[in-house]
């Protein structure tokens, strides 16, 4: 499985950090457990109102991410697309891949990449943070958009209390 080896480091406590949330809507069972992991890990980070929206499927969430990139210090996107028998898959998901990567340099705003890209339901249903799932996408989506605004805020700080020429 995928998730094997991954990190278990705590999301750090930021309640003042301003955070939105875009999910697509297909898909319906998959996305609410990504949305609820998500939900889980913001509010873990001590965030009590994130921005929530939701788009039409996962090739619309860089262009609503990069909107909410302006005025938020972390977006999380979340999102499915499933193989099916037509190159659309390919075409959707490079799209929304690199769309999200372009938001998240363009605006040096942290993106926690939540889409998950499966070759059928039941990986993507492994991957939902529901109850029989074997991994929480949602959740590190979001615990991964949260740490790196918090590193970027520090470097921000560090650079900020540094001395010229230091």
């Amino acid at each position: 499985m995928s998730g094997h080896g991954s990190p278990t480091t705590e999301i750090p406590h930021q309640p003042g950090t301003r955070v939105a949330i875009v999910a697509a809507s297909w898909h319906e069972q998959v996305m609410d457990g990504l949305l609820a992991g998500a939900l889980r890990g913001v509010a873990e980070a001590g965030i009590e109102q994130p921005t929530v929206v939701r788009a039409p499927g996962s090739f619309e969430l860089p262009v609503i991410a990069d909107a909410l990139a302006r005025d938020h210090d972390a977006v999380v996107a979340l999102g499915v697309v499933i193989r099916g028998g037509t190159p659309h898959f390919e075409y959707v998901c490079a799209a929304a891949t690199d769309g999200l990567s372009r938001v998240a340099l363009d605006h040096g705003v942290p993106i926690g990449f939540g889409l998950l890209t499966c070759d059928d339901e039941k990986q993507a249903l492994d991957r939902a943070g529901l109850p029989d799932s074997i991994e929480d996408k949602g959740y590190e989506a979001a615990a991964a958009a949260l740490t790196t605004a918090h590193v970027i805020a520090g470097l921000a700080a560090d650079r900020a209390g540094a001395t010229p020429g230091s």
